[in-house]
């Protein structure tokens, strides 16, 4: 690569005076962009020294590539005059030169304070899809299985019991994990959970109930009576507790005196907030959630198939807008009362969205010669097809941009359906094609035949589209994949832990193989070990990353965890420089793995093959738990087209 020449041409390309602040990671160009509608993206996406773009905190990302990316950046640094900055600096800068947004910064709160509590109500919500699985009627024939065959009813309680826990307790893990998003002490937070669900109150389901009926009990109070109501089910109010109970604590942290901080702070907190949530936040805040569910469920049934035609339609540009992050807190509140409310009407809408997304993505592959592209399409379509869409959105279908409209379509369609029939789930769950599960039998059909009709008119609507288009691009010979001499070989790993899919990882860069193809791995040692003999050709001073040039031509990327270049170096050792000669086995840097984590970072450490494109397949050894020095990759050279026997392909 002509680093100067490719630095020039992404300045052309973003502009000289549009870029505001620049920094790099062992793979990426990160920049703060005055304006982004004056970035030429086509021609971006076209530079032979471009991997990929995107667009994430604020900062605009330009992956070149291990051993490339630095070189590039001092070309771009002298080009423009700018100030050499650290990814955490550039963080400060984005984060200053953006305009503050109420809106999304409603969003990213509540995406900080339910996204942490996904596992539980996803674990939860799957348990009682299993319930219903069990206990309906017309699944397995007239009689529900559970009358079918006696001896497993003592199961299927048990599975509702554990089904039951994280919604009946959720103002327990919504008070952890928002106190802490405010800033006070989480157990302090799950602590306020518990006593809004003591079971000597009312519970929570019943509360309007015994108003109504005069049977709500009362603590007299100098006269004054509060209702011992309790607060299952409820979201609204636990958020606003949390936080007064955060800013309560924080505000006698300061002002107690140090020898009785420890003792009475907590003590205060609770007995302050806990009188202020049964007398005046939690009844009110009740009417005011109550308020809004009904409000939401009102308006989404008399605009019937229409606003679900529409929200199908929209669903996908709120995905990348990031808003969806917010739905969460309403499902939980719609599933929190399901008598009343008849269910979660966002997550079929959300399977209609992704199967769409994933039809259109599919189609790429049918329709591109290109083998890294064909590679990228399937995974991520298959991704998207089992709910988790950002590669499939982000890698494939906004490039080309019509597949995601496509995806669109599919999906205003499908909802269309969903909106006729009133599909609604009573579960949590993953929003794809396995999705059914987490419904009621009754909407079994509808739910399959919306997902058909989303599928079909996005996978051919790209399709027939895509050939007419791009048919000179799909037959160029230009696309075929091209021989390349390069010997079969295999990778060994460099840390020792467990084997995971490149595609699991958080990090959408390495998720969605722009960099190459290889494998994940958790470590649970803490040293990194060279794969392969060759030469040091990437050794930040960060200490984060490694890139190494095999013998045998190939090119290998370690990255130690996702994000951990803002750590400046910190926790991390290593033993080499560029341009060492070492042997495979030989020990190339430590890290310290507890320090890493409780510093708030994923360790996860990928291992990629950076010039995939001159194999005919680089595939993971089919094994869990690996030691350093094993086999972990496997690879065959263009000319060969079987696969190794042992190996999956990542």
């Amino acid at each position: 690569m002509d680093h100067k020449q490719a630095a020039q041409s992404i300045l052309s390309q973003v502009g000289k005076d549009n870029i505001i602040a620049a920094a790099h990671c062992a793979t990426r160009l990160r920049l703060v962009i005055r304006d982004e509608s004056k970035i030429n993206q086509q021609a971006l996406d076209n530079n032979p020294a471009v991997k990929g773009t995107f667009r994430v905190n604020g900062q605009y990302q330009i992956i070149i590539g291990p051993g490339d990316v630095d070189k590039v950046y001092a070309h771009l640094i002298a080009m423009t005059g700018l100030k050499e900055a650290t990814p955490d600096d550039l963080k400060e800068i984005a984060a200053a030169d953006q305009k503050p947004n109420p809106v999304m910064a409603l969003v990213k709160v509540l995406s900080d304070i339910f996204i942490p509590l996904i596992p539980a109500l996803v674990a939860g919500g799957l348990l009682m899809a299993l319930n219903n699985v069990l206990t309906s009627k017309d699944l397995f024939g007239p009689q529900a299985l559970v009358t079918m065959y006696p001896g497993i009813k003592g199961i299927a309680e048990m599975v509702n019991t554990f089904a039951s826990a994280p919604f009946t307790f959720l103002p327990v893990l919504l008070g952890f994990s928002a106190t802490r998003r405010f800033g006070g002490n989480a157990y302090l937070g799950a602590t306020m959970g518990m006593i809004m669900v003591m079971p000597v109150l009312v519970n929570g389901y019943g509360v309007s109930a015994a108003l109504a009926n005069g049977s709500m009990h009362y603590w007299n109070i100098f006269g004054w009576h509060v209702a011992q109501a309790g607060y299952q089910g409820q979201v609204l109010p636990v958020l606003a507790v949390a936080f007064i109970l955060a800013k309560v604590e924080k505000w006698l942290h300061k002002r107690m005196p140090a020898t009785l901080d420890f003792t009475f702070t907590p003590m205060l907190s609770i007995i302050l907030v806990a009188f202020l949530t049964f007398a005046f936040v939690g009844p009110v805040l009740r009417i005011v959630g109550n308020g809004l569910t009904d409000g939401i469920v009102f308006l989404y049934d008399k605009s019937g198939f229409i606003g679900s035609t529409i929200f199908g339609l929209v669903y996908s540009p709120v995905v990348i807008t990031g808003l969806h992050q917010s739905f969460p807190a309403i499902e939980t509140q719609l599933l929190a009362n399901v008598a009343k409310t008849g269910g979660d009407f966002f997550f079929p809408i959300a399977s209609m969205a992704n199967v769409g997304q994933a039809a259109a993505c599919l189609a790429i592959f049918f329709l591109s010669r290109d083998a890294k592209e064909k590679g990228l399409s399937s995974s991520a379509g298959i991704s998207a097809l089992l709910g988790i869409t950002e590669p499939a959105i982000f890698g494939v279908n906004l490039k080309k941009r019509f597949p995601f409209f496509m995806g669109m379509l599919g999906s205003a369609v499908g909802c269309f359906f969903v909106g006729l029939f009133g599909v609604r789930s009573t579960a949590l769950g993953s929003a794809g094609v396995i999705g059914f599960i987490s419904l009621p039998v009754k909407y079994y059909f509808p739910f399959f035949l919306a997902l058909l009709a989303s599928m079909v008119v996005a996978f051919f609507g790209t399709f027939l589209y895509g050939h007419r288009v791009l048919g000179q691009e799909v037959d160029s010979p230009a696309q075929q994949p091209t021989s390349n001499k390069v010997v079969d070989g295999t990778i060994s790993a460099p840390v020792t832990g467990k084997v995971e899919s490149l595609k699991q990882v958080t990090d959408q860069v390495f998720a969605s193989e722009m960099m190459g193809k290889g494998a994940a791995i958790i470590p649970q040692e803490e040293k990194v070990y060279a794969p392969v003999t060759g030469t040091i050709t990437v050794a930040y001073p960060t200490k984060h990353a490694y890139g190494l040039l095999a013998d045998d031509g190939t090119e290998v990327l370690i990255h130690l965890g996702i994000d951990t270049v803002k750590l400046n170096g910190k926790y991390f050792t290593t033993q080499v420089q560029p341009g060492q000669h070492v042997q495979v086995g030989e020990l190339l840097g430590t890290f310290d793995l507890a320090a890493i984590k409780k510093a708030g970072y994923d360790p996860t450490v990928m291992v990629v093959v950076t010039n995939t494109d001159k194999y005919a397949s680089v595939a993971r050894i089919e094994i869990q738990k690996i030691e350093h020095g094993q086999n972990l990759l496997a690879l065959t050279q263009a000319e060969k087209v079987s696969a190794v026997a042992t190996a999956e392909d990542n």
